[in-house]
């Protein structure tokens, strides 16, 4: 796949992130559709869950698992700016034009439209309210217990991006992005085994591009072939596998004697980027005494720290993990 790039699309380009993308990342990973092996505690955790209380989309889950190599692309609209905020994704849901939801769902089904599809045809507002609801349940039910732990690895993942950025330039943020991307003279090019005999330019959405990390999605990266906001890229997140580790591995015996419990514990749980909060909370102790120990697990080379937004996130340095 071709995305052809101007120079004000290239400067107009920016991250986001959205916690309807995980949603719906979600609820495809739930369906086994290009399942990422990282996610696995996670996905054990949400079967757990829904066995105890299964969760009923009758309007949204036939677009999603529909046999098809696509669904249709107003389920993720590109977030209006870069904060994290499900209501204005989920407006943003409910304000597709009619015509613009009636084109998606022809691009992914034809002529033949199952019934949710064509119910949804029929009478597109009332439609997408109740897929807006729904979306909202999964998310309350399946991504929000994780949110605070998957938005700091979110985070961390644009501090990142945002420094190869200025160290490399756009070749260098597109190339780390992942393996299958590449950036040419005026365009990205998504290809690779997976891409073979599939080649297709993108219609490109208006303005420039917006990159999204994605923690509980596909191992590939996603571009819509159309869109009715700007296009999105969607790439797996750094720092996912540490994330489902985070409380299941313990630091070993000579970790222990030589930092202590706490601050060993702390040097851990590190292994996915957390804030101070984060873990007071998860240790069960005060955000002053996390303070301490992390100021002396920072002075010792063990833990770096990034500023994000308002916040400082913390996280283990490859020093830190071979100690572990």
């Amino acid at each position: 796949m071709t995305i052809e790039l101007g120079v004000a699309e290239l400067a107009a380009t920016r991250f986001a992130i959205s916690p309807l993308s995980e949603t719906v990342a979600c609820l495809l990973q739930i369906a086994g559709l290009d399942r990422n092996p990282v996610n696995l505690p996670w996905l054990r955790w949400a079967r757990e869950e829904l066995d105890r209380a299964p969760l009923d989309l009758p309007r949204t889950w036939p677009l999603l698992v529909n046999g098809r190599l696509s669904w249709p692309e107003f389920l993720v609209p590109a977030p209006r700016d870069s904060g994290a905020s499900l209501e204005k994704d989920l407006d943003a849901v409910r304000r597709t034009p009619e015509a613009r939801v009636r084109a998606s769902l022809d691009r992914v089904f034809g002529a033949k439209r199952p019934r949710a599809a064509a119910a949804l045809a029929d009478n597109p507002r009332s439609g997408l309210r109740e897929i807006a609801d729904e979306l909202r349940e999964a998310h309350d039910r399946l991504v929000s217990p994780h949110w605070p732990r998957m938005r700091a690895v979110l985070d961390a993942d644009v501090v990142f991006r945002a420094r190869q950025l200025t160290a490399g330039g756009a070749e260098r943020l597109f190339a780390d992005l992942h393996p299958d991307l590449r950036w040419g003279v005026d365009r990205v090019t998504l290809a690779g085994e997976r891409w073979r005999n599939r080649h297709s330019v993108v219609t490109r959405g208006p303005g420039g591009l917006v990159l999204m990390p994605v923690v509980l999605g596909s191992p590939y990266v996603l571009i819509k072939n159309n869109t009715s906001t700007q296009t999105t890229i969607r790439y797996p997140a750094r720092g996912t596998g540490a994330l489902w580790a985070t409380g299941t591995r313990s630091p070993g015996p000579g970790t222990v004697r030589l930092l202590g419990r706490m601050r060993a514990t702390l040097l851990s749980s590190l292994s996915s980027p957390a804030t101070t909060t984060d873990l007071a909370r998860a240790l069960g102790v005060t955000p002053s005494a996390v303070s301490q120990h992390l100021k002396v697990l920072r002075d010792s080379g063990l833990v770096t720290r990034e500023r994000s937004g308002r916040g400082v996130l913390y996280l283990t340095t490859p020093l830190g993990e071979r100690l572990l």
